[in-house]
């Protein structure tokens, strides 16, 4: 078929369909714009789950949607950021189920040294309102560390100067984990670095470093950029072990030295913040030995004379036990007479006390007792009678409350009620029934319709070989005889009658015809 048709009769213009003239658009814009670089202000950007991006690109009077597949986002160097001036480089291509145009990105870089600047301020901003840079988070660096984890390239040279001012220093053992410190691969390598080393279990077989050293020589921004990098500063700020970022000369700045624990302005004193100086360590044990022993010597000295001091000032034994000796003599002399006069004091308080308990008091309490009981015994009585006629009263005031004739009434009056809310409950129940016995014969009557038996009876008929459905003209070419079904029966043709039951499955798709 033409792109164009020829026009009817009585047309001035030809006819095409919508694909058509998608595709002819398509095929303009692609072969006028196959492949370009735009510059422009990053817009809208959204990354769903499938692992493509989508944004739009604009300046102040134009704006055109691009698209980031999931293998070319995966390589970029810079990840686009809404706001960002960038260079974009790609092909020009149509969306047909849109109608619109996009840009296919193949490679996204920041438009100058201003774009990038601007970003790196906009991810200090970010992450310092996070807390990330708070001094009150950063760990104090361990004296003397076991193991020291140094995330570097292995071939540069500053490994070397590393190790080697560690061992002018204070040999320690070393674990390096090379990494590349520039490009693309420079910021996920570092990142898995940091978190491979926080993964070591203490005591294992490779021992867990004590402190990691993050390194890179000099350079410029764009070589520095993979320190600059969101996912190498959350790594760096997540680390539970204390970090000492040393990426360029002293005024190259990046991300991670506002995260570490630790920035040191080189790697060489990245080393020298690590470890002491032995010599100087053990000249200052040495020097605190001695220290101690005076201080210690001296001490001995001055408690020992204090205490020879103090025992010239102490009277004798001897002079202390005079006074409570005398005193105890005192006393013991005045314990017997004390005794024989508190039991003479006893006698006399238990005879006064016995006097007044003669029988004839005794008598006397007793009878006025049984008098005031005999008095409150007349009483009892008629209390008695009163609180039981009061009882009687309220007991028959109830009785009359519950007569049999009320009960009755009460019982008559149930009764009914239960006799109206099962005839109610019945009638609902018929109505409920015959509403589902409607419903059953309608569901019956729209299977009988949607069955296949009732598009036979609409002429239609099915195709079977050998007991199997034949659904195309070359299995039927091929079979041996054919079985058709028609809505009175069925027919053989080409052989005998294959015996078989009535089916009521329907047929397959594509088997009627």
């Amino acid at each position: 078929m033409d792109l164009i048709d020829a026009p009817d009769d009585g047309l001035n213009s030809p006819e095409f369909t919508v694909t058509e003239l998608s595709g002819a658009i398509k095929r303009v814009i692609e072969g006028e714009f196959g492949h370009v670089r735009i510059k422009g202000e990053v817009g809208r950007v959204s990354r769903p789950r499938s692992g493509h991006i989508y944004l739009d690109l604009k300046d102040d009077r134009a704006v055109i949607s691009g698209v980031i597949w999931k293998g070319v986002s995966a390589r970029l160097q810079t990840q686009p950021e809404e706001g960002m001036e960038v260079v974009a480089t790609g092909r020009v291509t149509t969306f047909g189920g849109q109608s619109k145009y996009q840009i296919v990105i193949e490679d996204i870089k920041p438009a100058g040294m201003g774009a990038l600047m601007a970003l790196l301020e906009k991810r200090k901003k970010m992450l310092e309102a996070e807390g990330l840079f708070d001094p009150a988070r950063k760990r104090a660096l361990p004296y003397l560390p076991e193991v020291i984890g140094v995330v570097t390239s292995p071939s540069g040279a500053v490994i070397r100067d590393i190790l080697h001012r560690l061992r002018d220093r204070f040999p320690r053992k070393v674990l390096i984990w090379p990494v590349a410190v520039q490009g693309e691969k420079c910021a996920p390598e570092v990142t898995r670095a940091i978190e491979g080393f926080n993964a070591m279990t203490p005591g294992g077989a490779l021992p867990r470093p004590d402190l990691l050293i993050v390194a890179r020589g000099g350079g410029s921004v764009e070589d520095l950029w993979g320190f600059n990098e969101e996912s190498v500063a959350r790594a760096a700020a997540a680390s539970d072990i204390p970090l000492i970022s040393a990426v360029g000369h002293e005024t190259d700045t990046t991300l991670i030295d506002y995260v570490s624990d630790k920035r040191a302005p080189t790697p060489t004193a990245a080393a020298e913040l690590a470890v002491p100086v032995r010599h100087e360590l053990m000249a200052w044990l040495d020097g605190q030995d001695a220290r101690m022993r005076q201080a210690l010597s001296q001490g001995l000295t001055r408690r020992d004379q204090r205490l020879r001091d103090m025992a010239r000032a102490l009277p004798r034994a001897e002079s202390l036990l005079e006074t409570p000796r005398q005193r105890l003599d005192m006393i013991g002399g005045r314990l017997g007479p004390a005794l024989i006069a508190g039991v003479q004091k006893r006698k006399l308080r238990l005879a006064d006390m016995s006097g007044s308990l003669r029988p004839a008091t005794l008598s006397r309490g007793v009878s006025v007792e049984q008098r005031r009981l005999r008095e409150l015994s007349g009483r009892l009585a008629p209390a008695l009678r009163r609180a039981m006629a009061v009882k009687e009263e309220q007991l028959a005031a109830q009785a009359r409350r519950f007569r049999p004739a009320t009960l009755q009434q009460d019982r008559d009056r149930k009764a009914r009620d239960f006799a109206r809310l099962v005839t109610r409950l019945s009638d609902a129940g018929q109505r409920n029934i015959a509403t589902w016995r409607s419903r059953i014969d309608a569901v019956e009557r729209l299977r009988r319709t949607l069955g296949y038996e009732a598009t036979l009876e609409r002429g239609f008929a099915v195709v079977r070989s050998a007991g199997e459905l034949v659904t195309d003209s070359k299995t039927a070419k091929s079979a041996p005889s054919l079985e058709i079904q028609f809505a009175d029966g069925r027919v053989t043709v080409g052989g005998k009658p294959t015996p078989r039951k009535a089916s009521s499955k329907p047929p397959k798709q594509g088997s009627l015809f």
